[in-house]
């Protein structure tokens, strides 16, 4: 089976079954036009339902996974202006951001009528906050785009998940604390991806803890206070699976609100009975099969049917 990249775990078969069943047409996005309209999901209902769309508390949930937020080939990369799009699309078809931990929590803040997405960002790469010397954001990078699209829709701040590598924050070391403030401050958050992004099947039990354990202690030295949520890197667990439910690292015990996988559809309702905390899927944002612009184009047509607040 193909992977979906080579940061990505292979496509497994039922998902690649519903993808056949239900096509891989993507819709085309027309010049400086968002892809969709709110009209395809619901009209609104009244002033204070912001869809029409029914209240359904165990739908599905778009968690979004973001890399590198420049030009460039593969499913690592989204242009800017794509991601630009992917907000406008997200506005229109009544999403708007919560954080990893409020999904996994199931504290989902949001307005009548609307649906949750998760925003995540993975490896600390330097496109997704770039700060000037007088700590402003440059308007390039993925936190640049978004900050300035929060002025015009202020009910789409800037509340993302970022599982960061701690050794290798988004470059510019020395206004590295100023990033995470900045994050901070925006309602964002900090989770594990790691130490150092190994494939951790490789790895002894011992490495593993490392990797982990290390990791969140820095989480928490930066001031994102613990437990946290994980990203498998590459989606590849560790041979010993039961370190994912918790483990005792330098006199501490480290444990996990939730982790997160590599593609390649909607994540459960954190009210359905088939939500796993330990297996959450994540929807690569790419343009082709299994990728953000696929599920919105199945949203559209109705084959998903998503979490809707009352």
């Amino acid at each position: 089976m193909k992977s979906i990249s080579g940061h990505s775990r292979p496509v497994s078969p039922k998902v690649a079954a519903i993808a056949l069943m239900l096509g891989t047409s993507c819709f085309a996005a027309s010049a400086g036009k968002s892809l969709v309209s709110i009209s395809h999901f619901g009209t609104l209902a009244s002033s204070s339902r912001l869809t029409g769309r029914k209240p359904n508390t165990q739908g599905s949930v778009f968690v979004a996974e973001y890399h590198r937020i420049q030009q460039g080939r593969g499913d690592m990369f989204r242009s800017p202006a794509d991601f630009a799009k992917d907000l406008e699309n997200y506005y229109a078809a009544g999403f708007r951001p919560v954080l990893a931990s409020e999904y996994l929590s199931n504290r989902m803040r949001l307005p009548s009528g609307t649906s949750p997405i998760v925003m995540t960002f993975d490896d600390s790469i330097a496109s997704q906050i770039q700060m000037r010397d007088d700590g402003s954001v440059t308007p390039d990078c993925a936190v640049g785009i978004w900050q300035a699209f929060a002025r015009s829709h202020p009910d789409f701040p800037v509340h993302a998940t970022f599982f960061v590598l701690p050794d290798v924050m988004w470059g510019q070391k020395k206004l590295v604390n100023q990033k995470i403030q900045w994050l901070f401050h925006a309602g964002s958050e900090l989770a594990n991806h790691t130490t150092t992004h190994p494939k951790l099947s490789h790895l002894s039990d011992e490495k593993v803890k490392w990797e982990l354990g290390n990791a969140s202690e820095k989480l928490e030295a930066e001031g994102q206070k613990g437990p946290h949520s994980m990203a498998l890197p590459y989606g590849i667990n560790p041979k010993n699976k039961s370190i994912l439910n918790g483990f005792d690292w330098k006199g501490r015990h480290i444990t996990f609100t939730g982790v997160f996988l590599v593609g390649a559809n909607p994540a459960p309702s954190p009210n359905s009975t088939k939500f796993n905390r330990l297996r959450v899927p994540r929807i690569l944002a790419i343009s082709g099969p299994y990728g953000i612009d696929f599920w919105l184009q199945q949203l559209k047509q109705g084959r998903v049917k998503p979490f809707v607040q009352p």
